[in-house]
């Protein structure tokens, strides 16, 4: 078992699509969530619909868990991931700390480089020259964040994106300076992965169980050559998850779930997990073998409450195994 897997508790969350939906809808699959115990809750960045019709109703992220967290009590809440585009790292640092009071610190800080470009068009957000400015510059915000959510004096590096002037912020999260926990969001292997191993606690990345293994591998080396233990991570996973009994209703509940939002299911061996619990743990249990302790079921609404309910008994039969 990876050296990751030893240091982290298993955990079950749902990542609960903010597109297509009505507020109650999405309201009520997360306050359900929570009372059946699950250990977090998540929801995209996003200013369009990304699957199908991107002019599909969509809620805005921060506000969104801002809102859940006020109405739940226990599952910590995050954006899988945030995009960093949007808004000045200093505000999204102000934001997570903001959220964090909120909850009584059950907030993470999640980031990532960006990569849909019909929002940033429509909205005339600048998204950059390509893929390697953008990683760049989520480099430069996170370094940012980590060391506003210290409690440090924030300078920006001369050439660097960003204007920060010795900027500090008050008040700092709930668990104390640096406590609020950073996900950082993608699997490049040349810059997204070396910006996880210098500042993330937490990873989240989906793929192949053969994709996953050489980039856990990747970053390995990453925090080897800075000194960083790679067990100091939490690795996050976001199959599609439907649990019944029948592997094959499973699938035809996934099929319908997904056409609602105008996408067509291509099947993806290894990532997507229907069928009974025992099923889904199995499914499970060689990504755990690499790191991947906590587990986030992507939900597409109407939400699944039958997979949310069951869910907790899947962290059950992997954490005892």
């Amino acid at each position: 078992m990876s050296a990751a897997a030893g240091r982290h508790p298993v955990r079950v969350g749902v990542l609960l699509w903010p597109q297509g939906i009505d507020w109650p809808e999405l309201r009520d699959a997360a306050v359900l969530a929570d009372a059946v115990g699950l250990d977090s809750l998540w929801t995209w960045d996003h200013l369009h619909a990304i699957v199908g019709d991107p002019d599909q109703p969509i809620y805005e992220g921060w506000t969104t868990i801002a809102a859940l967290g006020a109405l739940t009590r226990r599952a910590t809440v995050g954006l899988m991931v945030g995009a960093n585009t949007f808004r000045n790292p200093g505000l999204t640092a102000k934001m997570a700390a903001t959220v964090d009071h909120i909850t009584d610190g059950r907030a993470w800080l999640g980031i990532g480089g960006a990569w849909f470009e019909h929002e940033h068009a429509r909205h005339g957000i600048d998204f950059g020259s390509g893929f390697g400015e953008r990683l760049d510059r989520l480099d430069e915000a996170v370094a940012a964040m980590r060391g506003l959510l210290r409690g440090e004096a924030v300078t920006s590096p001369p050439g660097g994106a960003y204007r920060f002037d010795s900027l500090r912020h008050a008040p700092l999260p709930v668990r104390g300076p640096g406590r609020l926990p950073i996900m950082v969001g993608g699997g490049g292997e040349k810059k997204t992965l070396r910006t996880v191993a210098r500042y993330a606690d937490g990873w989240n990345v989906g793929g192949s169980l053969e994709t996953m293994r050489r980039k856990v591998d990747i970053l390995a080396g990453y925090c080897g050559e800075i000194g960083r233990d790679l067990a100091g991570i939490e690795f996050t996973l976001f199959p599609y998850c439907v649990i019944r009994d029948d592997p094959e209703e499973a699938r035809r509940h996934l099929v319908a779930s997904l056409a609602r939002h105008g996408e067509t299911y291509e099947e993806n061996p290894g990532m997507d997990m229907l069928g009974p619990e025992e099923a889904v743990a199995e499914a499970w249990r060689p990504y755990l073998e690499l790191g991947f302790t906590h587990l986030i079921p992507d939900l597409a609404g109407p939400f699944d409450r039958e997979t949310i309910e069951r869910l907790p008994e899947v962290r059950r039969l992997v954490a005892g195994s």
